[in-house]
């Protein structure tokens, strides 16, 4: 099976830290500290979190961010319509090129396998 754009960008975020974790241990080590500590709150549900950090990634245009929290919305049990209404906040937030954003965010919730919902 092909890999799949949002895939790849998963992919890229791994060799990425990699690298870096070799050559900048200190810095990447701080990083994910830091990542640790802000979603460690206990007022907000992983789910919800995830769904926040999926609006703050289109918001911020950032594909990697959107491949990353997409899966792990996924995993908390966010559903399809959650992820795009997610999305659509940042739209409200950020205007126009949060809405070209919507294009690899339907792209991740379609190849983390989140099937159409039918509106009613």
């Amino acid at each position: 099976m092909a890999q799949t754009p949002m895939h790849d960008r998963l992919h890229e975020i791994e060799a990425l830290l990699s690298t870096l974790g070799k050559s900048h241990p200190s810095e990447v080590q701080a990083f994910m500290n830091f990542m640790g500590k802000a979603e460690a709150g206990p007022a907000l549900s992983l789910k919800q979190k995830e769904l926040v950090n999926v609006a703050l990634s289109v918001a911020a245009q950032c594909e990697w961010c959107i491949a990353f929290h997409v899966k792990q919305a996924v995993h908390a049990g966010a559903k399809r319509d959650e992820l795009i209404e997610a999305g659509f906040l940042a739209v409200l937030m950020h205007g126009g090129p949060a809405m070209m954003y919507m294009t690899p965010l339907l792209n991740a919730i379609d190849e983390f396998g989140l099937p159409e919902t039918v509106k009613a």
